[in-house]
């Protein structure tokens, strides 16, 4: 029989990893660059992850993988737009892209996150390349994953 644990349970590093699909060096690598993600450590060095350090890792997950940001550009967002935005990202169903939805949508999705930053015309334009370059590959993975 497979117990499940309570959504307010401590997990070690073992479950966080594998529930976001990284390896458990990522995570620990992570808390030297996020000091926003405190783990409580038991003797021997043992971590057990609280569930807003979970919720902080998977919206640090997606800005870093699926929005392809990098780990100073993560840390400047939480500097500037704090902690709760970045908890926000993951729990707001509206943001998360879905494999379901048409390419054009899911690159629409991606810039709807940083959208309220105001944007110099330099930036709109680096922004507006990027939206381009991006739904181009989303329709090309959708293009491969029919082909599959």
């Amino acid at each position: 029989m497979h117990l499940t644990k309570d959504s307010e349970a401590f997990l070690t590093i073992s479950e966080v990893a594998r529930s976001l699909d990284l390896p458990q060096h990522i995570l620990r690598f992570w808390e030297t660059r996020f000091h926003q993600i405190k783990p409580m450590k038991r003797a021997g060095g043992r971590r057990y992850y609280r569930p807003i350090d979970v919720e902080l890792l998977k919206g640090i997950r997606y800005l870093l993988y699926f929005e392809g940001y990098t780990i100073k550009a993560v840390q400047r967002i939480f500097r500037e737009r704090g902690e709760s935005f970045v908890l926000s990202i993951f729990q707001n169903n509206d943001l998360i892209i879905s494999d379901s939805m048409p390419p054009e949508k899911q690159a629409m999705r991606v810039s709807e996150i940083v959208e309220n930053e105001s944007l110099n015309k330099e930036d709109n334009f680096v922004k507006e390349t990027l939206h381009s370059a991006l739904t181009e590959l989303l329709e090309c993975k959708h293009l491969l994953d029919r082909t599959r």
